[in-house]
């Protein structure tokens, strides 16, 4: 039985994107032959990898476990393929960094922009996705640091306080809040909310409950299987409102008010963190630490 690269990253795709359409669309390929390679693959294997339905693929329990070890065969090969052009570029290493695309500005910008000056020699990649598939890939070593909220926790994996973003409520011209001088947790009880079902949405999502609850009353909270570039777009029809970090302010939404949400202790903020497997000794690695110590000291 010989199964090809090409077969793993096929395979792959699909459960990254929890879709046979989507993944076939990032192709440029037939849904049905997708499917088809897919379904050729799983005999070969002798395992179903997928339970297919209306709402698209989710990995099985065992194909859970052949994803991931077919992730870490592709990253092996592609770093092999990304050695060899390092070489002939006399570039010295590579470093992987994780991130949620709804933070690729402030902070985050700067630091990446930083490193990219200062280690030109350095081929330096970016992966977006969720903290929680964050978590995952470091553990498939598929990225060697991952920048996302402080607080996740997981066996064999560090972490380090870096920055805090203030925490932003999206408002339409015209929205009654607005005329407030400042504006509280409690200002927004009565509020409706679309967050995004990735990045750091459901950590939002998880804030507004904690914040907002109280006897008799839940936030309405609408998650959106969409990215944060949606959801703005969507708090633009004027019937929602978002919670959002300073970060997001980096594009300009016309229409759109970005104002400091405030509690008791001042400017609500969201904590960050960088986040690493303990046994990485990827020297890249060290100089992006190195880079940190440097901008956010201890």
């Amino acid at each position: 039985m010989t199964i090809e690269v090409r077969q793993l990253r096929y395979a792959v795709l699909t459960a990254d994107m929890s879709s046979l359409s989507r993944a076939a669309a990032a192709l440029n390929m037939r849904q049905a032959t997708l499917s088809q390679r897919v379904t050729q693959l799983e005999d070969q294997l002798g395992i179903k990898l997928f339970t297919r339905s209306t709402r698209g693929a989710e990995p099985t329990e065992m194909g859970k476990v052949f994803i991931e070890s077919a992730r870490r065969i592709i990253t092996d090969i592609d770093n092999l393929q990304t050695t060899a052009r390092a070489v002939s570029y006399g570039e010295q290493g590579r470093l992987a960094v994780g991130y949620s695309s709804s933070l690729m500005a402030g902070n985050l910008k700067q630091t990446f922009s930083d490193y990219l000056v200062r280690f030109p020699d350095v081929q330096f990649d970016g992966v977006e996705a969720g903290p929680e598939r964050l978590l995952h890939r470091l553990q498939a070593r598929t990225i060697d640091v991952a920048v996302a909220p402080t607080g996740m926790e997981e066996a064999g994996i560090r972490s380090r306080r870096v920055w805090s973003d203030r925490l932003m409520v999206t408002l339409l011209d015209g929205h009654r809040l607005l005329q407030n001088e400042r504006i509280y947790w409690s200002d927004l009880r009565r509020e409706v909310f679309v967050v995004p079902g990735s990045g750091v949405g459901p950590i939002i999502s998880n804030l507004l409950a904690a914040r907002l609850t109280e006897q008799g009353y839940r936030p309405n909270i609408i998650v959106q299987d969409t990215s944060l570039e949606s959801v703005l777009s969507i708090v633009s029809v004027g019937r929602f409102i978002t919670i959002a970090t300073e970060a997001s302010q980096g594009v300009t939404w016309p229409g759109l008010n970005f104002r400091e949400i405030h509690d008791q202790g001042g400017t609500a903020r969201l904590e960050f963190s960088v986040y690493w497997r303990e046994d990485n000794e990827n020297p890249a690695l060290q100089r992006f630490f190195t880079l940190i110590n440097e901008r956010y000291p201890a």
